[in-house]
């Protein structure tokens, strides 16, 4: 039916749940940066195919394994080791394959992020993901927060898939992010070097989910104040207070994850000045 293909660097603790939700497919693929803890033993003792590569970047790594591994079926699901497929969602794609037309080439899928137990139902800014699709007819671009660009077309599905970003605790999720700060605020500086152009009409009115999301990412960038605004948008727009206790924190810390970003585009740009 469908292949399944996971990421990972360093997973021992999420790995098992992930493989075990995923009993109903007969071919499952990790591909992983070099992890040195437990989870490579882990994957080979679940008797699944794995394939090492240097990590170099987030869209590089995944076009990686969508070129360099033998998938058994047509059609693969692209899967974080914090993620979990429910069987309502296998059998929906299931029954959707078996009639699907040949213009449509990936599926586009609800994540539900929890936090605290607690479904993100509001406070979640971006519900929909593509990822499941014919491998070849997908690339990846952009290191950080990484784009799809689909060749065909994309159906969206009715069901859901679950994420944990907090599965491994609230400092976990600040160190990661951290990191993503870094990139995202070299990004900022090197796409502003190039003059790239961000759309309105396509920000909103773009072919394609990605599309839309990239567009909208570059003009949000270009607005002062954005942690506060950011904050407001998701507890307030979004209605996150819905979500209780787990809902406004989650909306603080994206707007910390924001300041981050903030804070390091200026301190970059001020190295870089000073440098001449």
């Amino acid at each position: 039916m469908i292949s399944v293909l996971i990421m990972t660097k360093n997973e021992e603790q999420d790995l098992p749940s992930c493989l075990d939700s995923l009993n109903w497919c007969d071919d499952v693929h990790v591909f992983d940066s070099f992890s040195n803890d437990k989870t490579v033993d882990i994957a080979r003792k679940a008797g699944v195919n794995v394939v090492q590569r240097e990590f170099d970047g987030y869209a590089s790594q995944r076009n990686a394994a969508l070129s360099t591994i033998r998938f058994k079926h047509d059609w693969i699901f692209f899967l974080d080791a914090d993620e979990r497929i429910p069987s309502e969602l296998v059998k929906e794609i299931s029954q959707t394959l078996e009639n699907i037309s040949p213009v449509i080439t990936a599926f586009s899928i609800r994540r539900r992020d929890y936090l605290n137990g607690v479904w993100l139902k509001h406070a979640q800014i971006t519900p929909y993901y593509i990822r499941c699709f014919r491998p070849e007819k997908v690339k990846y671009h952009r290191e950080i927060n990484e784009v799809i660009k689909v060749e065909g077309e994309t159906l969206t599905l009715n069901g859901h898939f679950k994420h944990y970003p907090f599965s491994k605790g609230i400092r976990h999720w600040l160190n990661k992010h951290n990191g993503y700060s870094t990139m995202e605020a070299q990004r900022w500086i090197e796409e502003n070097k190039t003059n790239m152009k961000f759309s309105l009409k396509k920000a909103f009115l773009g072919s394609s989910l990605s599309e839309r999301r990239f567009h909208q990412k570059g003009l949000f960038y270009k607005i002062p104040g954005r942690p506060v605004i950011k904050w407001f948008y998701i507890v307030i727009a979004r209605r996150a207070f819905l979500d209780g206790k787990p809902g406004i924190m989650y909306a603080t810390l994206q707007s910390i994850y924001e300041y981050f970003i903030v804070l390091k585009t200026r301190e970059m740009l001020a190295e870089q000045k000073l440098k001449g």
